[in-house]
């Protein structure tokens, strides 16, 4: 049959009952008209390639669209005046009490008992409750975290000896860090040697816009060297500023905001920095933990064989 003619279809159905039958009885069927625009299918064009756009355009998704909580909205959009409204709350309440207190002809002073100086004394407590809630909202706030421009120069130093290979492989991690996380600088320390030096790096203390050069031997004989490779497992300083350690790290830039340590089996350490505090996601740092065997057992094969510097 050649595209484009029209078929036809059977203008009854049978449509099976859902009951159970015995063995001896048979399946009891309905049959019922289908409607007048069912009953041909319509003329296809094969020829015209709109036909699938268009059957496209209106089997689109109608199902349930998520829903927009506009008290967490109203909430967000209006910090301040939540934060504030305890304070309000609080002091109506204390007010409409001390107001009732001396219009209701109660004698001010309270007594024990009578219920309404309990009632009092409880509507009292709630309200200073209110107004001192609202104290502490105003005086805790959160601390926005926003990413920062390292404080440093732009510096790039792989070790000389490398194959290619071994060099497209530390390129490569470098660029899928800054691509997708929150990395800005680079450090990769194997064998004894600083293979690689990459990203913004603090600058010298001459003020000539050179970089501060990794001491491969004293990174390594750090507290923070020491107890990465103790652990045999990845370090995250989520706030690097909190840390005092951060001494033994003075090639990274000043203000360099979080920093992931990743050991390289026993030979040698990646260290990362990013410019955000809790920048690294958790999905980051298991990233890293794969990168970081990808990067070990390319190493392994050549940095052997270099003399060390």
């Amino acid at each position: 049959m050649e595209a484009g003619t029209a078929l036809t279809v059977p203008t009854h159905i049978p449509i099976p009952f859902s009951k159970r039958t015995t063995k001896s009885e048979k399946t009891p069927f309905l049959s019922f008209p289908l409607p007048a625009f069912q009953t041909r299918f319509r003329t296809l064009n094969l020829s015209s390639p709109r036909s699938s756009s268009s059957s496209s355009s209106a089997d689109s998704y109608k199902g349930p669209k998520p829903k927009r909580d506009f008290l967490a909205d109203w909430v967000s959009k209006n910090d301040d005046v939540v934060r504030t409204l305890p304070i309000y709350v609080g002091a109506a309440s204390l007010f409409t009490v001390l107001l009732n207190r001396a219009l209701s002809g109660i004698a001010p002073i309270a007594d024990a008992g009578s219920s309404q100086s309990r009632a009092d004394l409880l509507t009292l407590g709630l309200a200073v409750t209110n107004i001192l809630t609202g104290l502490v909202w105003l005086s805790i706030r959160p601390k926005s975290i926003m990413p920062v421009d390292p404080d440093g120069v732009e510096c790039k130093s792989v070790c000389t000896g490398l194959p290619e290979v071994a060099v497209n492989e530390l390129l490569w991690a470098w660029e899928s860090l800054s691509d997708v996380t929150c990395c800005q600088s680079l450090i990769i320390v194997y064998e004894s040697i600083c293979v690689l030096q990459i990203g913004v790096a603090a600058e010298s203390l001459l003020g000539n816009g050179e970089a501060v050069s990794v001491d491969a031997n004293k990174l390594m004989q750090g507290s923070i060297y020491q107890g990465v490779m103790k652990s045999g497992a990845q370090s995250y300083l989520a706030n690097l500023s909190l840390y005092p350690g951060r001494s033994e790290l003075p090639f990274l830039p000043s203000n360099t905001q979080a920093v992931i340590l990743q050991p390289l089996a026993e030979k040698g350490i990646a260290i990362i920095g990013g410019d955000t505090i809790r920048g690294f996601t958790s999905s980051d740092q298991a990233w890293i933990t794969f990168i970081g065997d990808k990067l070990d057992s390319t190493l392994a094969k050549y940095v052997k064989h270099l003399p060390v510097s």
